[in-house]
């Protein structure tokens, strides 16, 4: 019992240290990956230069030095628990110059925990805890001054060292005082970033029924789109109304509703909207530099054909430590077979004519991707479901041109039409490509409509109920 009083201290400082890893590795994985793609940091002496002066450069260029490596799973909780346990660490070494060793654990296990519950319901705020750290380092360094004399001098030097190299420790950005985790938020975040690597698999696996929020729908449906089935799973999912497909790219919205925003455009093949997005969000990151924006704008103008744009972001990104790779192998001359093929496949979707581009206007941006490129298959799909969502069927039809699209829902909404229009017989039926069981289990559905709540019968006569 003795020995682990000795060692309480160590034993804590173990804990604390293993909590903190396993809430950031398991329970809120994305928050630290979010916050690398919001900063930037490049091995480039002029960069380093310009970017980090004034007061509180050393606070951002070590902030930005640690959340490089945020970009791994492991790595990136490792560096958070070892800054929370310093912290911990620190505040008992301090008490212990005023107080026995279980009151100064319990003050180094309070601030330990304030510094750790205050970021939870945000994203994680590095930078905080780095300034949080050091200024403890300064009041510890101070008291081991032997002369008491000298203490009060060498805390107002290093202070003042502090208020210059760390700015004020004392910030609105810094967080607040306390907070609550929010998983649900976790998973929007991690959302937000599969669908930006285009792990599909793993955003249907995120975007899960029991989350009902519009992001989530919204990336269900691209991650369907790209994968071409979503004719026949999007009401497998909660939806509503346009904005579940596209959303609307605008300065008044955050960086993250942004670059969310531009992710459907992008894939879709509209790289007008999509830099305009990341541009948006670029802005709104800080200092500008958010990698991931970096990433997406050296990818829009490589397959528009703006090499010089291009060039541009791959300059700068082949100066970090986990795009330095990717930009390189981007630039001209370096680039293998299989990045032509993807560049060439991709500007397959671009448009042909110059016309106005607005997130606004999503059904005339959808026309002119699919007049440049039929065979744009989640363009397709999305300029069909507007519609549907839309309750127009006659523009739906209109839409419908080139053949049977896959998709129970498509052939759900014909067989609608056709009955409003008198035209529900075996012949239309044949040409549309339409089941003729489809035509007997509409006349089921009408018998039960809630055994069918995934079809477009259901979302069209709810839709009809709440008009009486």
């Amino acid at each position: 019992m003795k020995k682990i009083s000795e060692h309480a201290g160590v034993i804590a400082a173990v804990l604390g240290f293993a909590s903190a890893f396993a809430f950031f590795q398991s329970v809120y994985p994305y928050h630290l990956i979010r916050r690398e793609q919001m900063t930037l940091f490049a091995y480039d002496w002029d960069y380093i230069l310009q970017t980090y002066r004034g007061s509180g450069w050393l606070a951002r260029f070590v902030t930005d030095f640690l959340e490089q490596f945020f970009h791994l799973p492991v790595v990136g909780p490792v560096v958070v628990a070892l800054l929370l346990t310093a912290i911990g660490t620190v505040v008992y070494r301090i008490c212990r110059h005023f107080m026995g060793r279980w009151p100064s654990l319990a003050a180094a296990a309070a601030v330990f925990a304030w510094s750790f519950f205050r970021e939870t319901d945000n994203l994680f705020t590095t930078r905080y805890t780095v300034v949080a750290l050091a200024y403890l380092s300064i009041v510890l360094l101070a008291l081991r001054f032997r002369k008491a004399w000298l203490r009060p001098v060498a805390a107002v030097l290093m202070l003042a060292f502090g208020i210059w190299a760390l700015g004020s420790p004392v910030h609105k950005h810094y967080g607040r005082l306390w907070g609550v985790p929010r998983i649900a938020y976790d998973r929007v975040i991690g959302l937000d970033d599969e669908v930006a690597r285009e792990h599909w698999d793993k955003v249907l696996k995120l975007s899960g029924k029991d989350l009902y929020i519009q992001e989530a729908s919204y990336c269900y449906n691209l991650a369907h789109a790209v994968k071409g089935d979503l004719g026949q799973t999007f009401f497998d999912h909660s939806q509503g109304d346009a904005r579940n497909l596209l959303h609307r790219v605008s300065v008044e919205r955050s960086a993250f509703s942004n670059g969310l925003a531009g992710e459907a455009w992008f894939q879709l093949g509209n790289m007008t909207v999509a830099e305009q997005a990341a541009i948006i969000a670029l802005q709104a990151s800080p200092d500008h530099t958010g990698a991931r924006y970096l990433v997406r704008l050296a990818r829009v103008n490589l397959i528009s054909g703006e090499e010089a744009a291009a060039q541009k972001y791959l300059e700068l990104l082949s100066r970090t430590l986990f795009y330095g790779k990717w930009a390189r192998s981007m630039m001209p001359g370096h680039r293998d077979e299989e990045t032509l093929a993807g560049l060439e496949e991709a500007r397959r979707n671009l448009s042909r004519k110059d016309f106005v581009h607005f997130s606004t206007t999503p059904r005339a941006v959808l026309l002119n991707l699919l007049e440049a490129n039929p065979k744009n298959t989640p363009a397709r799909h999305y300029l069909l479901l507007l519609d549907l969502l839309d309750y127009d069927l006659d523009r739906f039809m209109e839409d419908y041109t080139d053949g049977p699209v896959p998709g129970h829902i498509y052939q759900e909404a014909i067989l609608i039409w056709l009955s409003q229009n008198d035209r529900l017989d075996a012949g239309h039926i044949a040409r549309f490509g339409i089941d003729p069981s489809m035509v007997d289990r509409m006349g089921i559905f009408f018998e039960n409509p809630g055994r069918y709540r995934n079809t477009y019968w259901y979302y069209y006569l709810k839709a009809m109920n709440e008009e009486e």
